[in-house]
This record gives C-alpha cells, sequence and structure tokens, in this order.
C-alpha cells in the first residue's frame, strides 16, 4: 500500500510541468517530491492512525493557513456553515474575528448581541473557547467552534490589553439578526447621526433614505466603529451618496482579470453636507474603504482610532462539490494609491474613547437652570393660562420622544468621539 501511494503524486507532477525551462521544471519536481516523501512518511510512522485522505485535507489547510490570516480551507462542514453565515441569520456570539500577529483577534462585537452585552471588545485576544487553546488553531475551525444551538453556553477566555491577566467570559449563544443601518438626530444639534453596523445588501438603499428624510439638517455624521465590513458594492454605493466624481476604490491582484476601478458618479450624489466619520480599530474591510476612500477624496473628516487594516479580496474556489477555499487574490487601494492592508486608515482627529471631561462649567449650568426656573414661575404669575398651556405642549413633545430617533446630550456626554464629530461639522459649516 505505502509503495503505490507513492505513484499518487507523480501524474500530478505531469500535469503541472507547463515551466518555461527546463530549470523551473526540474524545481517544481523537486519541491512535489518532497511534499509526496513527507506525506507517505507521516502516514507511514505517525503515532496515531490517519487515513490518506485526511492528510491530505490537513496539507491543504496548513498551506491555506501560512499564506495569509483570511486565506482558509472549507471542508464539507466548513463550507456548509459558510453558506449558514451568508443567509443572515445564525447562532452564535455576534463577534467578527480574524487572525492578527498569528492570534485569534476580535475585530468587533457585533451591536446589540451576545457578545456585545457581555462586554466583548475590539482589540481581545481570544485565548481559548470553552477550555481549548486557540494557539495554532486555524481561523475557520476558530469560528466553527463558537457558533451552536441558540440559547447554548460557551466560555471564552480573553486576553486584553491593560488586564493583568487573562479571564473568562461566559456567553449564551442566540439567534444573530442585525439590523445594519440605523439613524437618529442629535438632540439640539439638527445633525443626523447614520449608523451601519455591517455592509449587507440594503446599506445603501436604507443609508439614502435616512438622509433623504432629513433633508434640512446641518451635517452628518457617518460611525462606523466596530464595523467588520461587508459586500464592496455597497461600500462603493454609501461612498458614491457623497462623492460626486473620482476614484472610490480599486483592486489589483496578480490576475490582471481580477483589477478592477471603482468610480463615483454625478448621479448617484444626493447631499453635499457636512460629513464626519466615526472609525476605531473594530472598522475594517469596507468600513475601511468607505472611510479612506472619503478621506482622500477630501470629502469627511475622520475622527477616533486607527482602524482595523484588512484590505484584501477573498473569493470561494471550488475544490470539488463539497470543498473549496477561500483564497486572497487581490488587495484593495485607496483612490491615494495606498493599501489598507495591515495599515489601516488613519484619523485626521485622534480621539480615544471615553466620556466628555466635565469642567468647572457644570456649576455655572446648575445655576442657570436654577435662575430658568426661577424666571419660568415669574412668568407664570403674570400670564399663568398661557404659559401653562405652553408647558403642556413641550411636555407632550418631550414625553413623545422616542429614544430610538434621538441622541441626547447626556448621551453624548458618554462618548467623547461623537461629541468631537459634533464639534467638527459645527466647524465645516462655519468655514463652508
Amino acid at each position: 500500500m505505502k509503495k503505490t501511494r507513492l505513484f499518487l503524486l507523480p501524474t500530478l507532477i505531469a500535469s503541472t510541468l507547463f515551466a518555461a525551462n527546463k530549470d523551473d521544471a526540474s524545481l517544481r519536481l523537486e519541491a512535489l517530491s518532497k511534499l509526496n516523501k513527507t506525506i507517505n512518511t507521516v502516514e507511514r510512522y505517525y503515532v496515531d492512525d490517519i487515513n490518506f485522505t485526511t492528510i491530505i485535507n490537513k496539507t491543504i489547510s496548513g498551506l491555506m493557513q501560512n499564506l495569509d490570516a483570511h486565506s482558509a480551507f472549507l471542508n464539507e462542514k466548513s463550507f456548509k456553515e459558510m453558506q449558514v453565515q451568508t443567509s443572515g441569520e445564525f447562532g452564535g456570539l455576534g463577534i467578527t474575528v480574524g487572525m492578527k500577529d498569528g492570534a485569534l483577534t476580535v475585530i468587533s462585537p457585533i451591536e446589540s448581541t451576545p457578545a456585545d452585552k457581555a462586554g466583548i471588545k475590539s482589540g481581545d485576544v481570544i485565548l481559548r473557547i470553552d477550555g481549548n487553546a486557540t494557539i495554532g488553531m486555524g481561523l475557520d475551525e476558530a469560528v466553527s467552534k463558537m457558533r451552536g444551538k441558540p440559547k447554548t453556553p460557551i466560555t471564552i477566555t480573553i486576553v486584553r490589553q491593560g488586564e493583568k491577566k487573562p479571564f473568562d467570559v461566559k456567553i449564551i449563544r442566540d439567534i444573530i439578526k442585525v439590523e445594519s443601518v440605523y439613524s437618529k438626530i442629535i438632540e439640539n444639534e439638527n445633525i443626523l447621526y447614520l449608523r451601519v453596523t455591517n455592509f449587507d445588501k440594503n446599506v445603501a438603499s436604507k443609508a439614502s433614505e435616512a438622509i433623504k428624510k432629513n433633508p434640512k439638517v446641518k451635517g452628518i455624521i457617518l460611525d462606523l466603529r466596530n464595523n467588520p465590513g461587508g459586500l464592496l458594492n455597497q461600500a462603493v454605493a454609501l461612498v458614491d451618496l457623497f462623492v460626486d466624481s473620482g476614484v472610490i476604490v480599486s483592486q489589483k491582484g496578480k490576475d490582471k482579470r481580477e483589477n478592477s476601478e471603482y468610480k463615483a458618479s454625478k448621479s448617484s450624489t444626493i447631499t453635499n453636507l457636512p460629513l464626519a466619520v466615526l472609525i476605531n480599530g473594530g472598522s475594517a474591510s469596507a468600513s475601511e474603504i468607505v472611510s479612506g476612500s472619503l478621506q482622500d477624496s477630501k470629502r469627511a473628516i475622520l475622527v477616533g482610532e486607527n482602524t482595523f487594516g484588512k484590505g484584501s479580496v477573498q473569493v470561494i474556489l471550488p475544490v470539488d462539490e463539497k470543498e473549496a477555499i477561500k483564497l486572497t487574490i487581490a488587495r484593495y487601494y485607496l483612490p491615494s494609491g495606498k493599501s489598507i492592508q495591515a495599515v489601516g486608515v488613519v484619523p485626521d482627529v485622534v480621539v480615544h474613547p471615553g466620556k466628555v471631561p466635565q469642567s468647572d462649567k457644570d456649576a455655572f449650568s446648575i445655576k442657570e437652570s436654577e435662575l430658568k426656573a426661577h424666571l419660568q414661575s415669574e412668568l407664570e404669575k403674570i400670564k399663568p393660562q398661557k404659559v401653562a398651556e405652553a408647558n403642556k405642549t413641550t411636555n407632550k413633545k418631550v414625553s413623545k420622544k422616542d429614544e430610538k430617533d434621538i441622541i441626547t446630550a447626556a448621551n453624548i456626554n458618554e462618548d467623547i468621539q461623537l461629541k468631537t464629530a459634533i464639534d467638527v461639522i459645527k466647524v465645516l459649516k462655519i468655514t463652508k
């Protein structure tokens, strides 16, 4: 049996010797011979019984894993799970992960999912999944272990910058349904807040709808924080709502057929309002294309922290009917020619997350509010009926305010990055 196996690869060798010269052919033959000998040695001497198909699958998996952090071998199980994920509803934690410096790293928690509610943060390194070490574990294997039936528990061990030692986080899996776009008005500022959580097929249309619904706002804040990316065509279409000409993004690979350039169209542009974009370490892929392109075209001011740095293109290529490989075939390039890969997008205004610092002005604010209350009571003495009616109307408006549609001053005080973006819009409005 062993001798027979030694002759399984020469057929492959013969069919792939298309090198331009003899030296090239010899090198390929030598390399394939080394692979053949290694496979047969493992099959013959490895301590556990392992069949030939498993060895080949592990060989392919190892090759893909060592190309880059995003390429992978999808066996039958992984291929099915990937199809489940793209259907838009699955049992899981609600985090997007990637390999960074060889470690399984959280790109971002998805808003309002179990992981988000459990306090998982962008940049967290997942050391163990239910006690299984992730060191040496492939990305797809790790994702597979974290997925599962809704309402089932899972414990992940986290290493976080600033924490002295790893700690466990217990999470209950749930069906992951994501609202990709929602909008709010920032109270007392007349600024539209547009949040994009991921780039599904509805992003451009929903964003366009929100902008058209609010034509009288004085500016727009586009929040891409902790947005792990998604569909390229939606990233391009979103930029096109704000930019009327020039290159939005291009992609280049070894195969020139994969090279393409996406340009803005004046007919798709719907607003020229001042624009600020919020980004952080959890903004990846499509988010980086949008923010980087808007920055390069001088259309927006970016506020926050450096983005994740995933600027490569992956495609699924079938190996057979049940298995496939996910392969990096190109990289994205911004209008300036810069690559996003491993570098990310650098904000114009660097602001780390946190609350808005409170100053001595607060003392004055309290006195001012007391003064207003006093003046209000004095007005009631003069025209009690009219003032009472005015108060009734005001109170009625306040009571009907839906928190889903409004960002309050209290919300802003909890988010200094958002407060900075509001200030940016005010400056842009003045200088425009």
